[in-house]
């Protein structure tokens, strides 16, 4: 039976079957930087472990690529990085989901609220811009 060298990360096919991933495997998988990973580990998002010389190389595990996953999602969203992670969480603690659900329904009219209030500037911009193109028009016709 042969093994992996103690310092040397699993490869992909041992890190898909022991359901850890490499910083590599998520960037690819979520077509990422490793160095958005890296920020996002920073941000308190993913907690992977550590292995190798100095802890260098970092084994990411389901719970890390399910909190990746969702990051992203809170991100196409429009929610900020520090509401993703305090929707995640939540998750973490007891099983009791109301509390998180309240939260994350409080997050989601917050930025709802937000998104329209953005939508009516922008259309009342746009009216703007409309008229003083009709205005343009107006003058440049006259001027002929």
């Amino acid at each position: 039976m042969t093994t992996a060298a103690p310092c040397s990360p699993p490869s992909d096919e041992m890190a898909a079957d022991a359901g850890t991933y490499s910083i590599g495997d998520l960037a690819r998988e979520f077509d990422l930087t490793t160095r958005a990973i890296r920020f996002y580990e920073d941000m308190g998002l993913l907690q992977p472990q550590r292995s190798g010389p100095g802890g260098r190389v970092r084994v990411y595990g389901a719970r890390d690529r399910t909190r990746l996953k969702l990051t992203l999602r809170a991100k196409r969203l429009g929610l900020s990085l520090n509401e993703a992670r305090e929707i995640l969480d939540m998750y973490d603690s007891p099983r009791d989901t109301g509390p998180q659900l309240r939260k994350f329904l409080d997050v989601l009219a917050a930025h709802r609220q937000a998104l329209e209030a953005q939508l009516t500037e922008l259309h009342a911009n746009l009216e703007e811009v409309k008229a003083h193109e009709r205005e343009a028009r107006a003058l440049l016709a006259r001027s002929r």
